[in-house]
């Protein structure tokens, strides 16, 4: 288990596009957002202890912001041929039993993980309505191991923030997690392992 950080892809980005297959077998685009107040891109995973730490905690916030009108999407970009659990039938499995009701989508190029800059699982990156980055760091405290509570405070503060139109402070701690199982040669050049 490789701990990354998230890189922090700089505030006021704009939504990297993406046209990804759900695990229903819809194609979901960032443009089917495009009206959101506020739009969440979670990089996740199925086997990752960090994402299953934090499983039912998500499974909770997401509900919470969907319920305010914020747009959410889980995406998993690792190499599934390396790590079977991450198989597209297995996406479909923890989608059920984790209860998550956002869609979950397979960036099996890996191209999407790469226009974000994510670098681990979990990576978070909050977009606010005119979809410019206004938040990229981590859920909470909350790590396997540190009985912290899985709260989601940094995020629900983040969201919070999004949808009363204030700023979101930009001091933010980045994610932690592990690292985004690239396939052999298919490393972006900011990618290191640690």
């Amino acid at each position: 288990m490789a701990l990354t950080p998230s890189t922090m892809l700089p505030l006021g980005t704009k939504v990297p596009s993406f046209a990804l297959p759900a695990t229903d077998g819809t194609i979901v685009l960032d443009s089917n957002f495009a009206s959101a107040p506020a739009f969440l891109v979670m990089f996740i995973c199925n086997h990752c202890p960090y994402v299953k730490h934090i499983r039912d905690g998500l499974a909770v916030m997401a509900r919470d912001f969907a319920n305010q009108g914020v747009a959410v999407v889980g995406i998993m970009s690792n190499n599934a041929a390396q790590y079977p659990d991450d198989r597209p039938e297995m996406m479909k499995v923890e989608k059920q039993d984790a209860g998550w009701d956002f869609p979950y989508l397979y960036d099996e190029s890996q191209d999407v993980a790469k226009a974000y800059h994510a670098a681990c699982t979990p990576d978070f990156f909050l977009f606010d309505g005119a979809h410019k980055l206004v938040y990229r760091g981590q859920m909470d405290d909350s790590r396997p191991g540190n009985n912290q509570p899985v709260t989601g405070r940094d995020l629900r503060a983040a969201v919070g923030k999004v949808l009363a139109n204030e700023a979101v402070d930009a001091a933010q701690k980045p994610s932690i997690g592990c690292n985004i199982k690239w396939k052999p040669g298919n490393e972006p050049g900011w990618f290191s392992r640690r």
